[in-house]
């Protein structure tokens, strides 16, 4: 199966709508970076391993409201959707990831059936995130990298209560990035849970610093 070449709007919902996994490359012809990923795509397809998996290739700026939509910020950036919905995601030049998530979602299409096992197996999966410390904090980047404002204020304010606490780089799982929010009913990030209930984010933690409560909240 080769690459099929998106033209509209209309003929990529159809493609990702099917059941199977898409592997999408958000591309620009000038960037010379994309034409690797695009030959490294073709051969995949060409390959009986990856046949039940579909590779589409859309251009970024032509396309740019999907790429809004997908908050594509730069090329190429490869997405991994299943019935429509990105499940992970590659940014920039990664061979090695690429041909590794190809094989793992090859792998797992057929086992998990339906989209429906995989949204189970999702909301397991995210409940036992949220559990994995007392505090748990979902940001961009790290504690000890954060790769945004809003994260790195509120592990700096996080860090002068000397709570122990763990992250979780939203980055690193576009699966857990969309589906948190989903879960939790909180569109953004970052996020901080203790004992598995969603305190809020950077602006309700800033409330309970000025009131002297998030101490006490951090530390049930």
């Amino acid at each position: 199966m080769a690459i099929t070449k998106v033209t509209s709007e209309e003929q990529y919902k159809q493609l990702i709508s099917a059941a199977t996994v898409s592997v999408v490359l958000f591309s620009a012809d000038w960037a010379e970076q994309c034409k690797q990923i695009s030959d490294v795509m073709g051969e995949l397809a060409k390959q009986p391993e990856f046949k039940a998996l579909q590779f589409l290739d859309v251009p970024a700026e032509d396309l740019s409201e999907l790429s809004m939509r997908h908050q594509i910020d730069s090329v190429p950036t490869v997405l991994f959707l299943r019935a429509g919905k990105a499940v992970d995601r590659i940014d920039g030049v990664d061979v090695g990831t690429l041909t590794q998530k190809a094989k793992q979602y090859a792998g797992t299409t057929l086992a998990l059936g339906t989209s429906g096992d995989g949204a189970i197996n999702l909301e397991e999966r995210l409940k036992a995130l949220i559990n994995r410390s007392k505090v748990m904090i979902f940001m961009k980047g790290d504690r000890n990298t954060p790769r945004c404002g809003f994260s790195k204020q509120l592990i700096a304010i996080v860090n002068d209560t000397g709570v122990e606490y763990d992250t979780f780089d939203i980055l690193t799982d576009e699966a857990v990035r969309q589906g948190l929010k989903t879960f939790s009913n909180w569109p953004t990030y970052p996020q901080v849970y203790v004992n598995g209930e969603l305190i809020g984010g950077l602006d309700i933690i800033k409330e309970l610093l000025e009131g002297g409560e998030l101490k006490e909240t951090l530390s049930p």
